[in-house]
């Protein structure tokens, strides 16, 4: 089934991100996290694209599996900055192939020291869009940053290749991670003022680690509040606690994205089944999935 048909049909939809295994040992893990995930019958599962295209070869694999065993509609991640225009092509291929209808379309990360762009390859996640377009009837989604993006010099630039990224086709969008909603409302103002009026899903990662989530922002940009900081302080050298706690948090923003009218929730679950199954009961009757 193609996303943009669940998310107009219902209300609210939670979904979940799972990453391919880094090494092919670890398969049978990734896929047990997959399953278990899939048995809490989240509205779909994204499966991310390997760094710098490393696991790659896993995404559409494990892709297919989601939906075809485990009855949950799954979206592949592609992205284009490690591959050449006939490499990207040739993933489309496989994924149309697997019955997979829906893509996440991503630059990605440079590699380190290398030439970008090339001549042969997609600069913009919006170019890859238009190729992902032209290549068969598939859902497309995107990434956004309520904070903006940390290569652009200012937020109307990133909004500028937002648009761009909408006008070329693209038919919803997930945010990167962030603690604070209060700057998903005000990025959601500005999109729509922008002329960007296709459905946002807030992307939520539930922190149970403290030295994870001081890596992951160092990377992304990302602005961690007071009352995050206070709770990292407070519980970091506590696992347990951090655990309980980070569920907490979570589940709160969730809660007050919804009673403000957000529409849909990712969560970013690091192949954690428990973490996504407390945040799933914590919303049970929030979301009306008593029997989740």
């Amino acid at each position: 089934m193609k996303i943009r048909d669940i998310l107009k049909e219902k209300p609210v939809t939670i979904s979940c991100e799972i990453f391919p295994p880094k090494k092919d040992a670890d398969f049978e893990g990734v896929v047990a996290a997959a399953r278990g995930i899939a048995a809490l019958h989240p509205d779909f599962i994204s499966v991310t694209y390997g760094a710098s295209g490393g696991t790659s070869q896993n995404t559409v694999k494990i892709a297919s599996m989601i939906q075809q065993e485990m009855g949950v509609t799954s979206i592949a991640h592609l992205t284009c900055a490690s591959s050449t225009r006939e490499q990207v092509r040739e993933v489309i291929g496989e994924i149309r192939s697997a019955g997979v209808e829906n893509i996440l379309a991503l630059r990605g990360d440079i590699p380190t020291g290398a030439d970008f762009p090339v001549p042969n390859q997609f600069r913009y996640a919006s170019e890859l869009i238009a190729e992902i377009r032209a290549g068969g009837d598939f859902c497309i989604g995107g990434a956004c940053y309520p904070e903006g993006h940390v290569e652009c010099a200012s937020r109307e630039e990133d909004l500028d290749h937002l648009k761009a990224k909408v006008d070329m086709g693209c038919d919803f969008l997930t945010t990167q991670m962030f603690f604070d909603n209060s700057l998903l409302y005000r990025f959601l103002y500005r999109a729509m003022a922008h002329g960007i009026t296709v459905p946002v899903l807030a992307g939520i990662m539930p922190v149970t680690n403290s030295k994870q989530i001081r890596r992951i922002t160092q990377l992304s940009g990302t602005q961690l509040p007071m009352r995050f900081l206070t709770m990292l302080d407070k519980f970091g050298d506590n696992p347990a606690a951090m655990k309980q706690a980070g569920i907490a948090y979570a589940t709160e923003q969730i809660i007050d994205l919804i009673s403000n009218g957000v529409r849909g929730i990712h969560l970013y679950t690091m192949n954690k089944p428990d973490i996504a199954a407390a945040i799933f009961q914590n919303l049970s009757h929030v979301l009306g999935r008593e029997e989740a």
